[in-house]
Order: C-alpha cells, then structure tokens, then sequence
C-alpha cells in the first residue's frame, strides 16, 4: 500500500469519525426539541413587588400573562408611583424568565456550543467564534 493510500484511509477515518460525532450530537438535540418546546410553552415565572401590592406573570418570552393588584393599592393614590412599581415588576419577572429559558435551552444544546454563549451574552462573536475558527484554519 503506497503511504498516500495510507494517509487517505487515516484522514477518511478521522473525519467519519468526526461526521459520526457531530451526527451524534445533532440527533440528542432534535431528540429533545419537542421536549423543549413544551416546557418553554409551559415556562411561567412570578414576581411580587417589594411590598407585594403587584404581581406580574411572564412566560418564557418576557411575555406578560398576567398582573394582580392587590386590592391596598388603591389606598395610596399615587398614580405614577404605582405605575412605576408595576413596570418595575413587570421588569424583573421578564429578566428572570429570560435567566430561566437560557438555562433551560442551554440544558438541550451541546457543551461547549457558542449558542449557549449567546444566549448568556448576546454577543454574535460567541455564536459564530467556532465557524470563524474554522474557516481560519481551512484558509
């Protein structure tokens, strides 16, 4: 066998290697898609007000389900500090549902994949640094 037929076998079992990982890894997550789906379908998240006149529920979005008043609101008629506490609310549920859909997503993704990075940071670079890596090494 002449050392370029040797090389071949060796690059073409390193790569099918490498194909068979990477099939692997994109099987286990379209696997787990509908799973996930459902549960960021499913995801709700609650926050009070410091003093617990509002409450205001998000889904996995940020989306606004629902905001209760209770009913000692109405004894302070401050309008504007109200609305302000109700906006406040409404800010941290939809900050801690989004905290708790990256967790959940980053749960399906591979380790180590720089989606799980951008949906920490939002950063692109983080997104794309593997492919921009590659294609540096292809070049």
């Amino acid at each position: 066998m002449a050392l370029g037929e040797s090389v071949d076998r060796d690059a073409n079992r390193a790569l099918r290697a490498r194909f068979d990982e990477v099939y692997g890894d994109y099987r286990r997550l379209r696997s787990g898609l509908d799973e996930l789906r459902v549960r960021l379908a499913e995801l709700r998240v609650t926050e009070r007000s410091d003093d617990g006149q509002v409450t205001a529920t998000v889904g996995a979005r940020g989306d606004l389900i629902s905001v209760e008043l209770h009913p000692s609101v109405y004894h302070d008629r401050d309008a504007k500090a109200l609305s302000r506490k109700i906006t406040t609310t409404i800010h941290r549920a939809g900050t801690t549902a989004a905290s708790a859909t990256q967790e959940l997503v980053a749960g399906y993704l591979p380790a180590g994949s720089g989606a799980v990075d951008f949906l920490r940071t939002g950063d692109f670079g983080s997104l794309l640094g593997r492919a921009d890596s590659a294609l540096r090494r292809g070049e």
